[in-house]
């Protein structure tokens, strides 16, 4: 059981359930679509299965989540309650403040698995060519067992793969990985970036041109920074800049 702050404040009573680590990350994945096990695991690539399975059947408990017993053959599928869809707008607008007011990232959140998984949630496939195009990322900067990854894109559905799927890669993109990560949070400015020949886009001179285009930023680049470091100092210098 949860352990209790012994207040019966509803704020002490909510934060015994959303508070805990990694519950917060996996309920948002769950209203980001991910219904599987699996799927939810991809989207929080550091948290143990074990600690994951805990944190499901906690979130089941508390009445957040309910879950759809596996059949023969098929996993065990999960949704969000009427109580845990309420808190979807609680957990966009705490991820907002995150983006304005956190700390500044440090090398151990430069994670490469979740950066694969937040942009096979968010590439504009409809503005991509018909039938199959295949993205190849190459970080420097990332541990050495997750410097590539691949977005493979087939007439609207996404697979993100760690391994190299055996297809031909139609766009290259090399970065260092904190770069692209502040590109893709709108810390810098990802067109900018490409033209400087900071991030390297190696395609056909059509799908270069277009990459950005099929690249949505995260959700959340359009909360500007606002707490004092070094990345509000590189969003100044690129405003300043005029890009």
């Amino acid at each position: 059981m949860t352990r209790g702050y012994g207040q019966y404040c509803p704020l002490a009573l909510a934060a015994e359930v959303l508070c805990e680590r990694w519950t917060l990350l996996v309920l948002s994945r769950v209203l980001d679509g991910c219904t599987q096990f699996n799927a939810i695991h991809r989207g929080v690539p550091r948290i143990s299965p074990a600690m994951l399975s805990k944190r499901l059947r906690q979130l089941e408990h508390a009445g957040l989540l309910k879950s759809t017993p596996a059949r023969r053959g098929l996993p065990r599928t999960y949704a969000v309650t009427a109580a845990g869809k309420e808190l979807e707008s609680i957990i966009m607008d705490l991820a907002a403040w995150g983006q304005q007011w956190a700390r500044d990232m440090c090398t151990d959140d430069l994670d490469p698995g979740f950066l694969a998984w937040s942009m096979h949630m968010s590439l504009d496939t409809a503005r991509m060519p018909p039938g199959r195009t295949v993205l190849g990322f190459e970080f420097t900067g990332a541990p050495r067992d997750c410097r590539r990854f691949w977005l493979v894109n087939e007439d609207g559905a996404v697979d993100m793969c760690l391994k190299d799927p055996g297809y031909e890669v139609n766009v290259c993109v090399r970065s260092d990985l904190r770069r692209f990560i502040e590109a893709w949070r709108g810390i810098r400015d990802l067109r900018a970036e490409i033209r400087g020949g900071h991030i390297e886009v190696i395609a056909a001179p059509t799908l270069a041109r277009r990459f950005p285009e099929w690249l949505k930023k995260s959700s959340l680049a359009g909360y500007p920074r606002r707490r004092p470091g070094r990345e509000l100092s590189l969003l100044a210098a690129t405003t300043r800049a005029g890009v």
